[in-house]
């Protein structure tokens, strides 16, 4: 432990980091201990999955912002290629979901899946506070050191394991509330505010023990997360008053079939983490297979719900344009934050912590927002916000562009203006990712739920694996980053991006009657849910289906 006396900028920011983690935690105990069945006028079982959910991304953008940073430090690979294993790892995050809620919708449910999703990342977590041998300077060595071996495992474990809850966790967010509810979008909001919360906790806490200590310090702290999420998520499971069950009744022998598919699933992606190029051939098949059956599934609906699927489609194909960009913030941006930005004695991977903090300041102001301009029946649609949110990931590129040219090539990048990318990055953020995954629940037929939420996901991850190849594009033909280069694809992209804003802008009107919001219905499938007969150990713990009731 230092000296307070000697604390630098470092030092301090996770000292309150560690404080104001201990706050949150009292207030989520306060929650805990009320009776009533709602808390700020929502249902408690938000609140459970928001600390569930805080916790696993604790771990998850702790782990992120450290990886980039092990991968060009530790394994010693080029610039370049850090940036494409970032991309790959980062994009088979969001494509196992697919299977994930494919497998949630049609036999696990939702809980059971977020629960074994949550048992995989705990274990991926862990392995990554395994290291191999240090003080090798020679790449070939070190990257044929057996232990990098143990490396790919926790990736593959943490990729699949996120397939399984990423999707389905959202999806119990929106069982909790009727279709009409006009809590809806405040409730993602204040579940996003969850999400970002533990982000920003996490990477200014993983990070600083990760770059200050040792790799394995920060990676293991991230395990403990993961594993205090698991335990939030299965003791707050009467909260959840009965969402998320199996549709119909599971046999034992299936549900361990369904695991063992979960861990077969590790092995490939063991695979295919390796070979990044492979991922790309992935993305393409598997995407338009993905299409091919949305497609098949939309024809068979009537007029309205066809529609809405369409307006889905438009909605999901914007995600790659936007994350693309986005994710430079793990990759590049990281890289050119270490290299050429006057950090003032800051540990590059708390910069990463920026976008979490203002999501957590922001959040409540666009939550209101949206409420006030709704009731003044002036608020903008979600292809409008989508637009809205392309034009401020497009311009905080050339934001950031302009200040790292305004003092000259030789000078370091003022970090004022790293606050500023994250700024834009952020409030356009907060137009997009709350919005469309409100979107997709609200939108969506029941019965394709969870694969809709997947496919929001998988288009994520064409984003995050294109946020790879931009990050290794900057690396150009040695693999080693280059300023002048790196501003020059940011400016390029940041000038395409708002050229597709303006198109989806002048878009937006005809999606917007697409989604035919005024005459949605709460939907009443039925009591379906497997877990009927456990209605007697809690009445809000089995069987019941507060999505189709009145809360």
């Amino acid at each position: 432990m230092k000296d307070m006396g000697s604390w630098n900028e470092g030092d301090w920011i996770a000292a309150i980091a560690a404080i104001a983690l201990f706050a949150v935690l009292a207030i989520g105990g306060i929650i805990a201990t009320r009776k009533s069945d709602e808390f700020a006028g929502h249902p408690r079982g938000l609140f459970v999955l928001f600390y569930a959910e805080m916790w696993e991304r604790f771990s998850y953008y702790g782990m992120r912002a450290l990886l980039v940073l092990y991968l060009a430090k530790f394994w010693l690979f080029t610039d370049g290629k850090a940036n494409l294993i970032y991309g790959a790892y980062t994009a088979l995050v969001y494509i196992t979901p697919v299977l994930g809620g494919y497998l949630a919708d049609r036999y696990l449910g939702q809980r059971k899946a977020v629960f074994y999703g949550g048992v995989l990342l705990a274990i991926g977590h862990l392995f990554m506070a395994v290291e191999g041998m240090h003080g090798v300077a020679d790449p070939a060595v070190k990257q044929a050191d057996p232990a990098i071996n143990v490396f790919w495992l926790a990736l593959s474990l943490i990729i699949v394991g996120s397939g399984f809850l990423k999707a389905n966790i959202s999806v119990i967010v929106g069982q909790l509330y009727r279709m009409t509810d006009p809590r809806r979008d405040a409730a993602y909001t204040i579940f996003y505010m969850g999400v970002n919360v533990g982000a920003a906790m996490g990477t200014i806490l993983v990070g600083y023990l990760g770059e200050t200590i040792g790799w394995s310090w920060g990676f293991g702290l991230a395990g403990i997360g993961m594993a205090l999420g698991l335990v939030i998520f299965t003791f707050g499971r009467p909260a959840l008053r009965g969402n998320g069950e199996p549709p119909v009744p599971l046999a034992r022998s299936r549900e361990w079939m369904l695991y063992g598919i979960g861990l077969a699933s590790v092995v490939v992606i063991w695979l295919l983490v390796q070979y990044q190029d492979v991922i790309q051939t992935l993305l393409i098949i598997s995407g338009v297979a993905m299409l091919g059956y949305t497609l098949y599934e939309a024809f068979k609906l009537p007029k309205e719900p066809r529609e809405r699927m369409f307006a889905i489609l438009f909605l999901i194909a914007l995600n790659p344009v936007f994350w693309g960009l986005f994710e430079q913030a793990g990759g590049s941006l990281s890289l050119y934050t270490d290299k050429y930005v006057d950090r003032g004695g800051v540990p590059t991977s708390l910069f990463q912590s920026i976008n979490p903090i203002y999501i957590v300041l922001f959040a409540p102001i666009f939550a209101a927002l949206w409420q006030y301009l709704g009731r003044k029946g002036i608020e903008p649609s979600a292809p409008a916000k989508f637009g809205y949110a392309l034009i401020q990931v497009g311009l905080s590129f050339l934001v950031f562009v302009w200040g790292a040219n305004s003092v000259g090539p030789a000078v370091m990048t003022p970090v004022i203006f790293v606050f500023l990318i994250y700024l834009l990055q952020t409030t356009g953020e907060l137009c997009l990712s709350p919005v469309g995954l409100s979107a997709m629940t609200r939108l969506s037929p029941v019965h394709l739920g969870s694969f809709i939420m997947g496919a929001w996901f998988y288009m994520t991850a064409v984003g995050n694996f294109v946020a790879g190849k931009i990050g290794e594009a900057t690396g150009g033909e040695s693999g080693a980053m280059s300023k002048d280069l790196t501003l020059a694809i940011y400016s390029k992209i940041g000038w395409i991006t708002i050229g597709v804003a303006v198109v989806v802008l002048a878009l937006s009107p005809i999606v917007k009657r697409w989604m035919h919001v005024d005459t949605l219905q709460d939907r009443d499938p039925g009591d379906d849910l497997a877990g009927q007969a456990q209605a007697g150990i809690d009445n809000q713990e089995a069987g019941i289906h507060p999505a189709v009731r009145p809360n």
